[in-house]
């Protein structure tokens, strides 16, 4: 690659090189990923991963992609960009955990106005730390230099995961049963969803920097741009542990739609989850987003996590079994509520 070089194509606005340097840049955090299954290293065509199936009878493959979103306007206008990627794998491989799937491979892409070898290795250190805590090696990924289409400080970022669950462990809400328990494993703040409203309630497009780092009493002595940039939490592991050794009936990752989008996805008809309110734990930024915007209630709760980043429902008998495991798994997991008979899928009271 020493002799691809294309001077024309730099004074168009794409340096080659720069994308070869971001690649080296990045060789050490993608190897911290690696689990045993690859079979080639980056820089190919395509990522090759043979999987360990052993144990499997009926393997499935199950797959998701996500992105950032707008909160990708605060890491750029903080200029932190190592923990981005994170909430990138996060999105992705929380959904698959909801089927019951271990994620086995990870790709990212990456585009922007300009190809900054130090932020997108940067970026892709984020990438490798979410896939380390998930389990999943980063076998490819792609950086897009588009000139032209955005400001040369900006990027967008997506990423792509592919897991494994035996067919009759599929997570099957079928089984959901009235008097089934609700548990809550908490979020560690906005996580990366409903930014956009975030973004008009707090006017970040126009907001100084000094006053996005000023820090807050009313967010326990973090500033408003640290609390908003906090991660997405990675629930794998502890979900993979819990299937081990409780029945889970159902499993939602809140993400964007808050309560009433995401919970119903996991409860089946002619059920309810009756969700107490009281019983939550809903960070102080929540409360700080309602106040600034003056937002409804019931907009919060279709809008944000409130504080509860993935649901589980388990039998009532086996609730405090689920607790203590979801417990030493590093998670304060609590109960929020229970399963009742009904059509209207949540009831928040």
């Amino acid at each position: 690659m020493e002799k691809s070089f294309s001077e024309s194509y730099k004074s168009a606005g794409v340096d080659i090189t720069a994308g070869y340097k971001s690649v080296e840049l990045m060789k050490n955090d993608i190897k911290r990923t690696a689990t045993g299954g690859e079979v080639s290293g980056i820089g190919g065509f395509g990522g090759l991963f043979m999987p360990d199936l052993t144990g499997y009878k009926e393997p499935v493959l199950v797959s998701g992609t996500d992105g950032v979103g707008t909160k990708l306007k605060i890491a750029i206008l903080m200029d932190k960009h190592d923990t981005i990627g994170i909430d990138c794998v996060a999105m992705c491989v929380n959904d698959i955990i909801c089927c019951g799937a271990k994620p086995l491979v990870f790709l990212d892409y990456i585009a922007c106005g300009k190809n900054i070898p130090e932020k997108i290795a940067a970026i892709v250190k984020g990438v490798c730390d979410g896939c380390v805590m998930a389990g999943a090696s980063l076998i490819g990924g792609e950086t897009a230099e588009h000139p032209g289409m955005m400001p040369e400080d900006e990027y967008d970022l997506a990423g792509y995961c592919t897991g494994v669950v035996d067919k009759s462990k599929i997570i099957d809400n079928t089984t959901m049963r009235e008097g089934d328990i609700i548990i809550a494993l908490p979020s560690s703040g906005v996580h990366s969803n409903g930014f956009s409203l975030v973004r008009k309630v707090f006017g970040i497009d126009d907001i100084s920097l000094d006053e996005l780092t000023k820090i807050r009493d009313d967010l326990g002595g973090k500033s408003l741009g640290e609390t908003l940039l906090e991660p997405t939490r990675i629930y794998v592991k502890p979900v993979l542990k819990l299937l081990e050794k409780v029945h889970v009936k159902g499993i939602s990752h809140i993400t964007g739609g808050g309560f009433y989008e995401n919970i119903p996805r996991s409860v089946p008809d002619g059920l309810c989850a009756e969700i107490d309110k009281a019983a939550l734990k809903i960070p102080a930024i929540f409360g700080l987003i309602q106040r600034t915007g003056n937002i409804p209630e019931r907009d919060m709760f279709n809008t944000y996590n409130m504080g509860v980043g993935m649901s589980v429902v388990v039998p009532e008998d086996e609730a405090q079994t689920a607790l203590r495991v979801l417990r030493e798994s590093g998670e304060e997991a609590y109960i929020i509520g229970k399963i009742i008979k009904g059509e209207d899928k949540i009831i928040i009271k």
